[in-house]
């Protein structure tokens, strides 16, 4: 039965950035498809353990600061200590500065650089090498943005580090899938989280975006868990290298 391929009973998922928003959305979304979750944020868990918990799975919560790749050993040996296996990784962390491009400076470049596309890169390496060492392959999935297939404005690092992030994830693709690796992206339309409260709150830009949406509203971190879910799972064993606009119609228009 085609449902069987969506089932991710006793698979472990590590999630990066999933207290809130978009990756709480995912992370329950994969909880609910059967998975155990490893959640990897700056502080403890905040209500995504709760919810995890309710729904039967088990959850493990890492602390660690991603702007810095010398987290990453460790939070992968944790990962593995804990739940034993890798299955799936989810690099959903990120953050985002916004300033005129005549005016942004080299430090908001490098810290947006430094968590949205460096420790994306060395840490689906890190979990990679986990993957071929457990030998039954596993899934990566990236979290690009509309900004990987737009310029923007206001966000020149949040900008080149999301079209870093569509480009890490064909290459690793091209590399990894003989190792039954699948590496796909998942591109948000505009989302209601926090990183989008200046705009909601800007009533001008917030109706300029609903405009262009066809969907009419701005997304849900709910949105996000059928892409998840299906890109985490062996339904999607043959697709690779991809990213999937989930924008409720935003780049059709």
């Amino acid at each position: 039965m085609i449902l069987n391929a969506f089932n991710l009973e006793g698979k472990v998922a590590l999630i990066t950035g999933c207290n809130t928003g978009l990756g709480q959305g995912m992370a329950l979304g994969l909880a609910q498809a059967g998975c155990d979750i490893i959640g990897v944020n700056r502080s403890g868990p905040d209500d995504t353990q709760a919810q995890v918990e309710a729904l039967g799975r088990r959850f493990y919560s890492i602390d660690a600061d991603l702007t810095d790749t010398g987290c990453v050993t460790r939070v992968v040996e944790e990962a593995v200590q804990a739940f034993g296996r890798l299955d799936i990784l989810v690099n959903n962390a990120g953050i985002i500065r916004r300033a005129d491009a005549i005016e942004f400076s080299e430090q908001d470049w490098d810290d947006v650089m430094n968590i949205n596309s460096k420790t994306v890169f060395f840490l689906s390496q890190a979990v990679a090498r986990q993957f071929i060492h457990q030998g039954q392959g596993g899934k990566i999935i990236n979290i690009a943005s509309m900004l990987s297939f737009q310029g923007g404005i206001r966000v020149p690092s949040y900008t080149a580090s999301k079209s870093a992030v569509m480009g890490l994830t064909r290459l690793m693709a091209n590399e990894w899938a003989k190792h039954n690796i699948n590496v796909n992206a998942i591109a948000p339309g505009y989302m209601a989280t926090n990183n989008t409260e200046q705009l909601r709150s800007d009533e001008e830009r917030n109706q300029e975006i609903l405009g262009r949406i066809p969907a009419g509203r701005w997304g849900k971190p709910d949105d996000m868990s059928g892409p998840v879910v299906f890109l985490a799972s062996s339904a999607a064993d043959y697709v690779n290298g991809y990213t999937l606009a989930v924008d409720g119609g935003w780049l059709a228009r």
